[in-house]
């Protein structure tokens, strides 16, 4: 693979208690573990970083391909849910959702675009067959 472009972050502290920065300094947040997971949750979590990295680069992938096929996704939205829990191998992982928004698409052409996006996306391709990633194309509101 040509790599086009490489990201640089370095944590610092105490891990989910920490602080994340990238190398250029646009990114810089203190970080803390959830309520949920016995934290203070007063600030970000990685969960809540992987799931705006992973919608957005969806969102792209879908825009791509509805380029490609003509299609109209005026409007469109990308929302990612991504939980975390043991994975009972003394591990953890990660489930993700993501929910596509496609008020111009009609639902059959809609889910053929999300699905040819779900091949294309970085993020899909990085987490196939590692993480649980469902798919949901939401009836137009």
């Amino acid at each position: 693979m040509q790599v086009l472009y490489t990201a640089s972050a370095r944590a610092t502290g105490d891990g989910r208690d920490g602080r994340v920065r990238t190398s250029d300094g646009t990114l810089d947040l203190g970080l803390a573990v959830p309520k949920e997971m016995g934290g203070a949750g007063d600030a970000a979590n990685p969960e809540q970083l992987f799931a705006a990295g992973y919608a957005a680069c969806f969102h792209s992938a879908l825009r791509l391909v509805a380029r490609k096929a003509r299609a109209d996704v005026s409007g469109s939205v990308v929302e990612a849910e991504v939980g975390i829990g043991p994975n009972g191998s003394g591990g953890f992982g990660l489930t993700v959702a993501l929910a596509v928004d496609l008020p111009a698409v009609e639902r059959a052409a809609a889910e053929q675009l999300v699905a040819q996006a779900h091949q294309v996306c970085p993020y899909s391709n990085a987490t196939r067959g590692n993480v649980e990633v469902a798919l949901t194309v939401r009836e137009a509101r």
